[in-house]
């Protein structure tokens, strides 16, 4: 055996010169092994796009868009978790990894050839990974992320992951801004298929990204609303600059992830909560136009949500429970007529500009000009009204359009929008920026709730921010009475392979979920 191993020695010696052709064997022809720096950014978009779509099946139960019957009541309806499992980790998974060595990569070719529009929306992508999943999970790794030398990662601060990430959204900026170098709008469009290119577009969306990281402060002291407002200012001016994806649906992984074709959300029923924003229950007697849009009827042609605290369908008959949110009693595929947000070829958002207006109404309320939350909130109304009517235009959807009568109609009703600006509430602002996220805006939809902790009472209305808004009535057993903060890290990277690292932050423990976010605590 010893004489076998000099042998191979003194080949691999003999073979020094030729190694490189030897070698040469494993490179391909038809896999390029130097990768154009703008082919990184399509399937990195892809994820910054969709993952509110596939944590939406948790985190839409914890902000009760919508709840799954079934015959005891689930982990996340309780605000609860699913031990040894990935679900509610999609996030973390492509911020490491979808996400991980391959933006660097294209950041590090992106600023070697001076091309500025590439790099700054590779910032914009770093920084909303930053921000989104410290906004998920609370701790996170970024000093020591990405280093293919450690495999145990330590886990750096809430605020430094905040504050990180307004670091890189000024360089996002900067470079957005740019217009010498190779800065060109048809080499960015080769793997930007939101913006096709437009580095201006670009720019708005990182300052709208600089806007939401801003108002999350909101709680502390250093929140400064004329920042939030400025950052609005300069982001989208109108639904025209909407950060949407597109699918094509011919294929499964070109379709939305929340249509028939994925099979995603077949047993998701909208809540109580939701219906009752919009059937006048809580605004008083006034019916949303936009929910005859949204939300699905049940077989009996009445709009009804699920009790989260009921097991099931309750007592409901058969023709009283909530079609799906495809609009039928039962599961259908591709090709179905759908509504909203969830047919195959719907545009799912990443932020809107009704979105950003609702930030800028709080921040103006916040900071006691209510002139300006006044304007800005009726803005985010009737825009929305309009983002409805957009996405059930994408595949000519089953609801058809709201019309400018029962638009005119509905923001001239003093329930919906108050006849002057000092009787204009958080209640207002936050409740109608709810319906305007639902469906899709779930990581900001749960940082708002968190940040007035579920139940906060408006002060003005001395009704709840959040109008009808219950916790659970039975939370999950690890939960200890508390409300969900936070989604533990995920379980087959840090539980199975990182566990001193989540020792020291506490994640060990069984109600670790529960620990409130340092963002949301003064």
């Amino acid at each position: 055996m010893k004489n076998f191993y000099k042998i191979c020695l003194l080949a691999l010696l003999v073979m020094a010169g030729g190694c490189k052709k030897f070698l040469d064997v494993n490179t391909s022809p038809n896999a390029p092994q130097q990768v154009a720096a703008n082919l990184y950014l399509a399937p990195m978009v892809h994820w910054m796009f969709s993952d509110a779509a596939f944590e939406g099946r948790f985190i839409g139960r914890y902000t009760q868009n919508w709840y799954l019957p079934a015959t005891s009541i689930s982990t996340w309806d309780r605000q609860g978790y699913d031990p040894s499992s990935d679900n509610g980790a999609q996030t973390f998974r492509d911020v490491y990894w979808s996400l991980g060595h391959n933006l660097i990569l294209m950041m590090q070719k992106a600023e070697s050839e001076k091309r500025w529009d590439l790099l700054g929306v590779g910032y914009i992508l770093k920084a909303w990974g930053w921000q989104t999943l410290t906004g998920i999970h609370g701790e996170i790794m970024i000093k020591e992320a990405i280093d293919p030398n450690k495999t145990e990662f330590a886990y750096d601060t809430q605020q430094f992951a905040y504050e990180e990430s307004r670091r890189l959204l000024t360089l996002a900026i900067e470079n957005l801004k740019r217009t010498d170098g190779e800065v060109n709008k048809t080499y960015l469009a080769v793997g930007d298929k939101i913006y096709n290119g437009d580095r201006e577009k670009w720019l708005k969306y990182a300052y709208g990204l600089l806007a939401l990281n801003l108002n999350h402060y909101s709680n502390k002291g250093t929140y400064d609303p004329d920042a939030v407002i400025t950052a609005v200012n300069n982001s989208f001016a109108s639904n025209a600059d909407d950060a949407l994806i597109p699918f094509t649906n011919t294929a499964n992984d070109d379709s939305n992830f929340m249509g028939p074709r994925r099979q995603n959300f077949q047993n998701y029923r909208q809540t109580a909560f939701i219906v009752n924003l919009m059937n006048g229950t809580q605004f008083g007697g006034v019916v949303d136009p936009r929910m005859s849009k949204m939300l699905a009827a049940s077989p009996d042609g009445q709009y009804r949500g699920l009790d989260i605290n009921v097991v099931n369908y309750g007592a409901l008959t058969t023709a009283q429970r909530p079609n799906n949110i495809w609009g039928y009693a039962a599961n259908i595929s591709s090709g179905v007529p759908t509504t909203y947000l969830f047919d195959d070829k719907s545009k799912f958002p990443a932020m809107t500009y009704s979105q950003l207006q609702f930030v800028k109404a709080e921040a103006a309320f916040k900071k006691g000009d209510k002139p300006t939350a006044y304007d800005a909130y009726k803005i985010a109304v009737a825009s929305h009204i309009d983002f409805v009517n957009a996405r059930n235009s994408d595949n000519g959807q089953m609801p058809g359009q709201i019309t400018a009568i029962e638009k005119s109609a509905f923001l001239s009703n003093v329930a919906i929008v108050p006849l002057l600006p000092a009787n204009l509430t958080l209640s207002h602002i936050m409740s109608q920026k709810y319906i305007a996220q639902w469906g899709w805006g779930h990581f900001e939809t749960w940082m708002d709730l968190r940040r007035y902790h579920y139940t906060d009472i408006d002060p003005i209305s001395t009704k709840q921010v959040f109008l009808g808004f219950g916790v659970p009535t039975s939370l999950y057993g690890d939960n200890g009475g508390k409300t969900v903060q936070r989604i533990r890290p995920r379980y087959n990277s840090e539980y199975v392979w990182n566990r001193a690292s989540l020792d020291k932050i506490g994640a060990l423990a069984t109600d670790y979920h529960t620990v409130p976010l340092w963002i949301t605590q003064p």
